[in-house]
């Protein structure tokens, strides 16, 4: 021990290692106190015992824990990251489909394009034609055929 504090740089890398494992310890401990509260198979008397153990005797808490319930963590987790998946892809099919232009929108579009000389009468009916079959392309932007060239 006191070899590393005759040389500056051995008494910089002791320090880092020691701070290193402290921030190690509390990324542990606060992963172990939220996977008791994550566990759904546990009861309240259940979470609180394993709790007062963590927090009374941490080191001792901490290291039983894992041994007694440590192979579950990741499974739990995973369930985990499976469910915010499901409710973030969930959460994005919605909005998708609630900024879909509506077809009356599309053929109101439609006319204005027509009305202004975009489009032709026969373009026009093409593009109805697809937006009341609801055979539109995937992209909506493309449901309306291009401008022909004049």
């Amino acid at each position: 021990m006191f070899l590393a504090y005759d040389y500056p740089l051995l008494s910089a890398f002791w320090t880092m290692l020691w701070f290193f494992l402290w921030i190690m310890w509390f990324f542990l401990l606060f992963k172990i106190v939220f996977d008791i509260f994550r566990d759904d198979s546990l009861s309240g008397w259940g979470k609180t015992g394993w709790l007062v153990f963590v927090i009374v005797l941490p080191f001792l808490g901490v290291f039983v824990y894992l041994i007694a319930r440590g192979k579950d963590m990741g499974r739990r987790d995973v369930e985990h990251a499976r469910a915010q998946r499901q409710m973030f892809d969930s959460y994005v099919r919605e909005t998708a489909a609630a900024n879909q232009p509506s077809s009356t929108d599309e053929l109101a579009r439609l006319a204005e394009l027509r009305k202004r000389g975009d489009i032709t009468q026969d373009e026009f009916q093409q593009a109805k034609a697809l937006i009341l079959s609801d055979a539109r392309p995937a992209n909506s932007a493309t449901a309306a055929p291009a401008p022909s060239p004049r």
